[in-house]
C-alpha cells in the first residue's frame, strides 16, 4: 500500500539488495583518469545521481547535494551517472562541458547507451539510488526535495557500519580538472546597451562582462559569485537599467550601466515548491530558476525554467505573479492558465507577440493576447512534445529543434531561434510557416542579439560571441528526426494499478496538519490512451484503465508529498517537500504488467 496512513507506520528492517556494477561506454570524468568500479568504493556510502544536463531538476539537485556532500566528505562519494536525454547530450565532449558548467565536484560516469540506467531499473531524471558501504542498495529517491532524507539515511549508515567495521573514512576518488583560462566560460546571453557595448551573463564565473562592440575585449567585470550564482537572461528595461535572471540564486537583480549599482528586485533566495504563493509582493515571493527575462506588455516577463511557467514581475507596484503554466510539464496550448510548458529558457519580445523557445519540448511557442483582451493565449509555432526532436527545415508542422535555449525577434518580423543541442542557428518565418537555417557549426549557441545588420550569437560551449551577417538565403541542412530512446515499459490494456511509493525519513511523518500532505496528477499522451483515472487526487496510488486501441503512449505523473519532524513537543517542526514528475513511456500487450510503481522515496516492496 501507499495510501498517507502506510507512509507513517512503523518502518520494517532496511531492504538490501545487491548494487549493479557502474558501467558506461563513455567512460569516467573527475577520476584523474582512473576507472573505478564500485569495489573501489567499498567502505563508502554511495549516492548515485542520474541525471542528465538539459535538465532542470537535476540542476536542482545537483546543488541540494552540494552540503551534504562536503559535510559528509570523508564517508560519502556521491557518484553521477549522466543519462542522455537528447542526441547532443550522448556526446563525450558535451558531458565534459556540462560537468565544468554546473560545477560538478564528484566523480561521473557517461553511459550514453544508458546501460547503468537499465540495470537500476531507473524511470526518470533525475533519481538518487544510495548504495551502502558493503555495496547494496538501500533506497531510491526520485525528483527534487531530497536532501534531508538523505542526510538521515547517511548518518544512520554512517553509524551503523562504523559498529560494524565496514566504514571506510578518508578522500574519496574525486580529481579536480585543470582550470582554464578564456575571458569568458559558457556564458548564457547577451544583450546590447545603448552605448553600443555589449553585456554577456558569464553563467560559469557568476559574473556580467560588459564587452566592446568588437565582442571580444573587456570594459569591465560587474559582480561575482558573492552577487551573482548562474545568471542567465537579460534585458534592458524603460528606465535604462537591465534587469538579470539571477538563475541558481532564483532571484531577478538590476544593474545600471551609470553607476555600477545592483540591487535585488524579484525572489527571497530561497527556490519555489509546491504549495508555495504564486504571487505577491516581489521581494516576498520565491522563484525557481528564472532563466531568461523580456520587458513586454509593461511587465518584465520571466521564463522560469524549474517550474515550467512564465511569471511576470511588474516594477511599478513591485509585484510578481504568474503568468502562464500550471506547473504541468508538456505541450499544451490554449488560455495562459491551462498551457504547459516545458522549461522554458528563451524569451523574445516582438509587438503583440511575446515568443518562448521551449527547450525541453524542442518548441518554438508564442504569448498573445486572448480574442477578448481580457488574459493571455499560448500557441505553439514548431514542435510537438516531449519526445520528438531533430534538424529538419521546410514546414513549421514538421520542422525539428533540438533543445533551442534562446530566440530573437528580426526586423522583418521572423525570429531566430539559437537551436543550442543542433548547434545552429534557425529561423521561423511566421508569414510563410517555414523554418530555415541560418548558420550551423556553431557550439551550443544559449542566445543572440541584433547589432544593426548583424546578429551577435552566444556560443556557450565555445566560451565567446560570434558575429554573423544575416545571410539572405538561409542554408539548406538535411532533414534529421530523433526520439528519446528510453525503454518502454510493457503494460497491459484496461486495468492498471499506480503507485507511487514514498516512505517518510526516519524520524518524519507525513504532515497533516491542514489536510492531505500528498498529491497525484495523472495524465497521457496521447490522452486518449486513459479511458479512466485522469486528473489529480490526494492518494498516492490511483486504478487507471488503458484503452486497447492505443498501442502506445506517455504516462505522465506527478507526484508530491510534504513529511514533517515527528515531534508531538515541537510546535513548529521542520518540515521538507518531496516532488517528481514521470513520463513513463509505455507500450500496451496483453502480457503487460497490471501495475506500475514509480519510486519517489524508498524501496518498492
Amino acid at each position: 500500500m501507499n495510501d498517507s496512513a502506510s507512509a507513517s507506520a512503523p518502518k520494517p528492517r532496511r531492504a538490501r539488495v545487491r548494487a549493479p556494477e557502474l558501467v558506461g561506454k563513455g567512460g569516467w570524468l573527475n577520476t584523474g583518469g582512473r576507472d573505478l568500479t564500485l569495489a573501489d568504493l567499498r567502505g563508502k556510502c554511495v549516492i548515485v545521481d542520474f541525471w542528465t544536463f538539459c535538465c532542470i531538476n537535476c540542476l536542482h539537485v545537483l546543488d541540494e547535494l552540494r552540503e551534504l556532500e562536503e559535510k559528509h566528505r570523508d564517508t560519502v562519494v556521491i557518484v553521477g551517472v549522466h543519462s542522455p536525454k537528447f542526441v547532443h547530450e550522448a556526446e563525450h565532449d558535451a558531458v565534459v562541458d556540462a560537468v565544468e558548467r554546473y560545477g560538478v565536484h564528484h566523480p561521473v560516469l557517461d553511459d550514453p547507451e544508458l546501460t547503468t540506467w537499465k540495470q537500476y531499473a531507473v524511470r526518470a531524471w533525475p533519481t538518487l539510488t544510495v548504495i551502502d558501504p558493503e555495496g547494496y542498495v538501500v533506497a531510491q529517491h526520485s525528483g527534487e526535495g531530497h536532501a534531508h532524507a538523505l542526510e538521515v539515511l547517511v548518518t544512520e549508515l554512517e553509524a551503523e557500519h562504523a559498529a560494524k567495521g565496514t566504514l571506510r573514512r578518508g578522500d574519496g576518488p574525486y580529481v579536480a580538472p585543470e582550470p582554464v583560462a578564456t575571458d569568458l566560460r559558457f556564458p548564457g546571453k547577451a544583450l546590447r546597451l545603448p552605448s553600443g557595448n555589449l553585456l554577456v551573463s558569464d553563467s560559469t564565473r557568476h559574473q556580467l562582462v560588459e564587452m566592446e562592440p568588437d565582442g571580444e575585449t573587456v570594459v569591465r567585470r560587474i559582480g561575482g559569485p558573492g552577487d551573482f550564482n548562474e545568471p542567465q537572461g537579460l534585458a534592458l528595461l524603460p528606465d535604462g537599467t537591465v534587469v538579470v535572471a539571477d538563475t541558481v540564486n532564483h532571484r531577478l537583480r538590476t544593474f545600471d550601466p551609470a553607476s555600477g549599482a545592483l540591487e535585488t528586485v524579484a525572489g527571497t533566495g530561497r527556490q519555489w515548491w509546491q504549495g508555495s504563493a504564486t504571487s505577491g509582493p516581489a521581494l516576498g515571493t520565491d522563484l525557481s530558476s528564472p532563466w531568461d527575462v523580456a520587458w513586454w506588455d509593461g511587465r518584465v516577463w520571466i521564463a522560469m525554467a524549474g517550474v515550467h511557467q512564465l511569471w511576470a514581475y511588474d516594477p511599478a507596484d513591485g509585484t510578481v505573479a504568474v503568468a502562464a503554466g500550471t506547473t504541468n510539464e508538456g505541450l499544451v496550448d490554449g488560455p495562459a492558465e491551462e498551457a504547459w510548458f516545458a522549461q522554458p529558457s528563451g524569451l523574445a519580445a516582438a509587438g503583440d507577440r511575446l515568443w518562448v523557445a521551449d527547450s525541453e519540448t524542442s518548441a518554438l511557442r508564442w504569448v498573445e493576447r486572448s480574442a477578448d483582451g481580457a488574459g493571455y493565449a499560448v500557441r505553439t509555432a514548431v514542435g510537438t512534445g516531449l519526445f520528438d526532436f531533430g534538424h529538419r527545415d521546410g514546414a513549421a508542422e514538421q520542422a525539428l529543434l533540438q533543445h533551442p535555449l534562446g530566440v530573437t525577434a528580426l526586423p522583418d518580423g521572423s525570429v531566430a531561434v539559437s537551436d543550442t543541442y543542433n548547434h545552429a542557428l534557425r529561423r521561423f518565418d511566421p508569414a510563410t510557416g517555414e523554418v530555415t537555417t541560418l548558420a550551423t557549426d556553431l557550439r551550443e549557441p544559449s542566445g543572440a542579439v541584433l547589432d544593426g545588420g548583424e546578429i551577435v550569437v552566444v556560443e556557450s560551449a565555445r566560451h565567446r560571441l560570434t558575429r554573423l551577417r544575416l545571410p539572405e538565403d538561409a542554408v539548406r541542412v538535411e532533414g534529421a528526426a530523433h526520439r528519446t530512446q528510453r525503454p518502454a515499459t510493457d503494460v497491459a490494456p484496461g486495468p492498471l494499478r499506480l503507485d507511487v511509493v514514498f516512505s517518510a525519513p526516519a524520524g518524519q511523518k507525513l504532515d497533516e496538519r491542514y489536510g492531505p500532505s500528498t498529491r497525484l496528477l495523472v495524465g497521457a499522451t496521447p490522452p486518449e490512451l486513459l479511458l479512466e483515472g485522469e486528473g489529480k487526487g490526494t492518494d498516492l496510488f490511483r486504478d487507471v484503465v488503458l484503452n486497447g486501441d492505443v498501442g502506445a503512449g506517455v504516462l505522465h505523473v506527478s507526484a508530491m508529498a510534504a513529511s514533517c519532524d515527528d515531534d508531538p513537543d515541537n510546535e513548529f517542526p521542520a518540515c521538507h517537500v518531496h516532488q517528481q514528475d514521470w513520463g513513463v513511456p509505455v507500450r500496451l500487450t496483453p502480457e503487460g504488467d497490471t501495475r506500475l510503481a514509480l519510486v519517489l522515496a524508498g524501496m518498492d516492496a
